[in-house]
């Protein structure tokens, strides 16, 4: 992990991060071939927090119910977590307004018809029921052609515990799950050799998708503008950060 000036250590999430113009001028971003989802009669996604699956396959999911599939969101997290000693929201209301986010974020992608599936593991402590997370995704897997999950590598507690849930799940189940990249983006760059670049498949959004997903990133309030005024309030995803995901193209690894 990278160090401060001053010798201590920071976590590369908690880092500058890889600026979005970086990104785009990566003639890598274009070499993934494109994933084929036209025949895809229903999907699972596994979202550690609320807001990862439409930061991660926003697009996807709106394409697959344009499509009429059936959606299925597994709710791993309420999110009650991301702005600890907040003086304005309480743990509990917290994950009440994200869970409103949420649905309003559904509608904004055309899924307002998905199941959402509750689970209520402590936001942080997805790690330490891994075992447990990856019996319910065996059953909540079954009978579906598409499970997306969180990469393992993603350098997120959560995140990591559970895309490596999904796939003990998958190996009991014949399942490969997509694993979609969120926090990657702010701390990798271009051609970083932690990332399974060979494994990457492209999911390309038609502008009418784009369009949905950007609007449904828009309705998560709590993290992308500050709860009040005091520090614990700030912003959790800062403009940088989100501009990663209002791109023409969405990236799995499979």
């Amino acid at each position: 992990m990278p160090e401060s000036r001053d010798g201590a250590t920071v976590h590369p999430i908690d880092t500058e991060g890889t600026g979005e113009a970086v990104w785009q001028a990566w003639p890598g971003l274009d070499r993934p071939a494109p994933l084929d989802l036209s025949a895809a009669a229903g999907v699972v996604v596994v979202a550690p927090h609320p807001d990862d699956e439409v930061l991660g396959v926003g697009g996807m999911l709106a394409r697959l119910a344009e499509q009429g599939a059936r959606v299925r969101v597994v709710a791993v997290t309420d999110g009650e977590g991301s702005h600890p000693g907040s003086p304005t929201l309480s743990p509990a209301r917290l994950a009440e307004r994200r869970w409103e986010e949420r649905a309003r974020a559904l509608r904004c992608l055309g899924a307002e018809g998905a199941e959402v599936v509750r689970l209520g593991l402590p936001d942080g402590g997805t790690g330490s029921a891994r075992d447990a997370l990856a019996g319910r995704l065996r059953e909540l897997c079954a009978g579906f052609d598409v499970c997306a999950a969180p990469w393992p590598g993603d350098l997120h507690p959560d995140h990591d515990a559970a895309g490596r849930a999904a796939l003990d799940a998958g190996a009991a189940i014949g399942m490969r799950p997509l694993l979609y990249p969120v926090w990657m983006w702010h701390w990798a760059y271009p051609g970083h050799p932690g990332v399974p670049w060979r494994r990457a498949r492209r999911i390309d959004l038609p502008p009418r998708i784009r369009r949905r997903k950007v609007a449904a990133l828009e309705c998560f309030t709590t993290q992308i503008a500050p709860l009040g005024a005091d520090p614990a309030d700030a912003a959790v995803l800062k403009p940088g950060m989100l501009g990663h995901f209002g791109r023409d193209r969405e990236l799995v690894f499979r």
